[in-house]
């Protein structure tokens, strides 16, 4: 049984993962780069360790690093939270080869649904709906050009093993592909130190959708699906469960299949399903081995702790939960709320922050680590916090939303704050009428 866990991450997810520890009664260990000594999850967690300077790469990245610390501490098991080494198949793989318990899937199913190319394969094999495109890394630019042709324009380059919107470009002719594909090339190196890309059909009005999932490997439950179409630059910035647009026998259907694709898979822990809608049909984009930011709309609407349960599986190899007992309640809203300046194209904003009220009250949940006199970094992500409220139903919990983030103050520091309230408000998201571009082209973004 798991009785220590070193947390292999910062900022708001730390918190998450301390707080269920001390639920659980398990210790939690804290690591920390030199700038994050004075953090919320530094002063929450059992212990603590310094594993390096600010920068990322130094410290939270440093896999030598928290092997010593998790050595120091005696811990017996290592939650990866989302971001940093959640992903990275290595990390995984080292501490599968030092019987280190890693609270996560195999390394090897890790780096097969990392690739991309080599997701796309498997999901085609499980059954699920895939986006037409190439099935292998671009390295001719001729054969890219035909490939192209065949899917018809515009399309779209992507990194292989990356996310996050780096390393994709659109392309709308033929003239623009060779540039836009060494311009990937070039960026998916930078971020991911993997240049492959690979080519695919580009959805004008998509929204995306996703599919919450626990296993043990021999059962697999869901909890519902997770509409994340309010983004910019491919990053989430509002999530709500269930989609205000999927009918009953369009959630059923891709409930079952993502079920059962995962099942055959023999999956371990919690895991995400991504999928491209548009026109009444689903594409598989990608799966998330790990916990995503938005799983707390999952959990409010089904009282399902997602991090309990990943340490359930870690730790006894199985899950304690049917689907029976799994009951859907209500509608939940997530807002991201960034250190960022939204006006000047969402330059990020570190600093300290002067004063600070979290809202409170019915259907309201902060999950934050930051405080009044906290100094918000400019080395890490600019995501401060995340609003999740939870109502009767999408009319409810959008007025506890607004509610909430009126309520909401951080001074010192720019914020998101105000572009929730903004997106909240507006006819097209009241009306359902929007997609994964929508923001961008909106006049919230676009005032004169």
């Amino acid at each position: 049984m798991i009785k220590k866990i070193l947390i292999a991450n910062r900022g708001e997810i730390a918190v998450r993962v301390i707080r269920a520890c001390k639920e659980l009664g398990i210790k939690s260990v804290a690591v920390h780069s030199s700038a994050d000594k004075d953090a919320m999850h530094v002063q929450l967690a059992d212990e603590s360790v310094c594993i390096g300077p600010p920068k990322a790469s130094d410290s939270y990245l440093s896999i030598p690093n928290l092997l010593s610390a998790y050595e120091l501490t005696g811990s017996d098991s290592i939650h990866p939270g989302y971001g940093f080494l959640s992903e990275n198949y290595e990390f995984a793989k080292i501490l599968e080869d030092h019987k280190i318990n890693f609270i996560g899937p195999s390394s090897s199913l890790i780096k097969k649904m990392g690739d991309k190319i080599e997701a796309k394969k498997i999901a085609k094999e499980l059954g699920l709906p895939t986006i037409k495109g190439s099935d292998k890394g671009i390295t001719d630019i001729y054969e890219a050009k035909k490939m192209a042709e065949e899917i018809g324009y515009p399309v779209l380059i992507k990194a292989a093993g990356g996310g996050g919107g780096k390393g994709m470009k659109i392309v709308y002719e033929s003239k623009e592909l060779e540039k836009n594909v060494i311009d990937a090339k070039s960026e998916a190196k930078k971020f991911f130190n993997n240049d492959e890309v690979f080519i695919e059909k580009f959805f004008q009005n998509p929204r995306h959708i996703e599919v919450q999932i626990l296993s043990d490997g021999k059962k697999v439950v869901h909890l519902g699906e997770r509409d994340c179409t309010v983004q910019r630059r491919y990053q989430k910035l509002v999530e709500e469960s269930p989609s205000p647009v999927l009918t009953n026998e369009e959630r059923k259907k891709l409930l079952e299949n993502s079920v059962n694709s995962i099942l055959k898979l023999g999956y371990k822990g919690a895991g995400t399903l991504e999928f491209i809608y548009e026109n009444g049909e689903f594409f598989f984009l990608e799966m998330n081995t790990r916990l995503q930011v938005e799983h707390p709309v999952s959990e409010a609407v089904t009282g399902v702790d997602l991090v309990k349960r990943q340490i359930e599986i870690a730790s006894t190899g199985n899950l304690e939960l049917d689907q029976s007992q799994i009951s859907f309640n209500g509608h939940a809203i997530e807002c991201r709320i960034n250190a960022e300046n939204y006006k000047k194209d969402f330059q990020p904003s570190a600093g300290k922050i002067t004063s600070c009220h979290i809202p409170s009250g019915p259907g309201t949940r902060v999950d934050s680590a930051i405080y009044q006199g906290y100094v918000v970094q400019p080395f890490y992500d600019s995501m401060i916090a995340k609003l999740i409220s939870h109502g009767r139903d999408r009319e409810s919990a959008l007025a506890r939303s607004l509610r909430a983030l009126d309520e909401f103050v951080i001074s010192g520091i720019d914020t998101t704050i105000d572009l929730h309230q903004e997106i909240l408000k507006h006819k097209d998201f009241l009306s359902f009428n929007y997609d994964v571009n929508w923001l961008t082209k909106s006049d919230i973004l676009n005032k004169s």
